[in-house]
């Protein structure tokens, strides 16, 4: 059976070597027919820690690593253009 694959954006890099990744989509309102913005949260595992927050990354579908990780981290498709205050930070301590 093929893993799936989805598109989403980290949310939150906070955990060591886990991060939550939102899937955005539009579903139809049944009766209405309006249009309406839902999400769903998936907890991806990240082996070398590499995306970040606002990352767009690439998730596939793995055995159960834990209570709620079911997700692993495959690439980043685009990095975050924002600069991270925390790590401009850093790089001025060290100059």
């Amino acid at each position: 059976m093929p893993k799936r694959v989805m598109l989403g954006v980290v949310t939150s890099d906070k955990m060591e070597k886990s991060r939550r990744v939102e899937i955005p989509r539009l579903v139809r309102h049944p009766k209405y027919g309006k249009y309406i913005r839902s999400r769903t949260v998936c907890i991806a595992h990240d082996e070398s820690n590499e995306s970040r927050m606002g990352d767009t990354v690439e998730i596939h579908e793995c055995p159960p690593r834990s209570k709620t990780k079911r997700w692993e981290l495959a690439r980043v498709v685009k990095r975050n253009e924002m600069v991270d205050p925390q790590s401009k930070a850093a790089s001025d301590k060290n100059s």
